[in-house]
């Protein structure tokens, strides 16, 4: 088994033991000094379940789903506590297509009802656990959000003349702009939603262009690079983010296929 730590319940600190059937078992531990960490609306009584990708290279660890990763980011800076169960994506267990009939991760558990979709799943934490507020303004909500699209388009792109990279280029060089004139995150001084949902994609696209294409962000986007450091050296991104050989191998079917 592999030892998950998790936030802190009002009890003291949780921590995790993943079974290799999926579960997470809670535990306690009274660790001090770290209860304050705790806002008033974020004080469950008993974590929240969420269903995520497992590795497909790593037993019991963490899978590479960005919109898994969108979700757990919310939480852990919400500080709202959790319990993750690990789903083999590729061999789905009968209880888990009980909770998601679909097949699809995340889901969270609310009031006793499996909750899918990590935009429903984020508005129902905000409007859930209020503090601190991460919501987007309307305005803002879709700076950025064409990047992913644009991004795998270029991946699979077998020619390089077809002006996939280009496509992406002018996406991330708006974004250069926008994040010069409003940052360092896309509401300004603090992190928000928007964020939370770009910056897996960010991370994915970094490390799956990287590998395929020999590619990286050109250093005339150097607001696009000091946003993505900003995003990846937080310590909720860094607790939830899949590891680079599951991303790699995540991506290789499309690109190959």
């Amino acid at each position: 088994m592999i030892s998950l730590r998790l936030q802190p319940s009002t009890a003291g600190v949780l921590s995790a033991s993943v079974s290799r059937a999926g579960f997470i078992k809670r535990c306690g531990s009274t660790k001090p000094g770290r209860i304050g960490r705790f806002r008033t609306m974020a004080m469950a009584a008993t974590p929240l379940e969420i269903c995520v990708k497992a590795s497909i290279t790593t037993p019991n660890k963490l899978g590479d789903c960005p919109f898994c990763q969108r979700v757990l980011l919310t939480m852990e800076e919400k500080h709202v506590p959790y319990d993750m169960r690990m789903v083999d994506l590729s061999n789905k267990p009968e209880w888990f297509l009980q909770i998601s009939p679909e097949g699809k991760v995340p889901v969270v558990k609310f009031d006793e009802k499996w909750v899918p979709d990590s935009d429903v799943i984020t508005q129902s934490l905000e409007e859930k656990y209020p503090e601190p507020p991460l919501a987007t303004p309307p305005e803002k909500a879709s700076v950025g959000s064409k990047i992913f699209s644009t991004f795998i388009g270029f991946l699979k792109s077998k020619d390089p003349g077809d002006g996939t990279e280009q496509v992406l280029l002018d996406e991330l060089s708006t974004f250069n702009d926008y994040i010069k004139e409003n940052g360092p995150f896309i509401n300004g001084e603090k992190i928000s939603a928007a964020d939370l949902s770009l910056g897996p994609k960010l991370y994915h696209m970094k490390i799956a262009l990287g590998h395929f294409k020999n590619w990286s962000v050109p250093d005339s986007l150097s607001f696009v690079k000091s946003y993505m450091e900003n995003v990846f050296s937080r310590e909720s991104f860094a607790k939830t983010r899949g590891q680079t050989e599951d991303v790699i191998a995540g991506w290789k079917p499309k690109v190959m296929g």
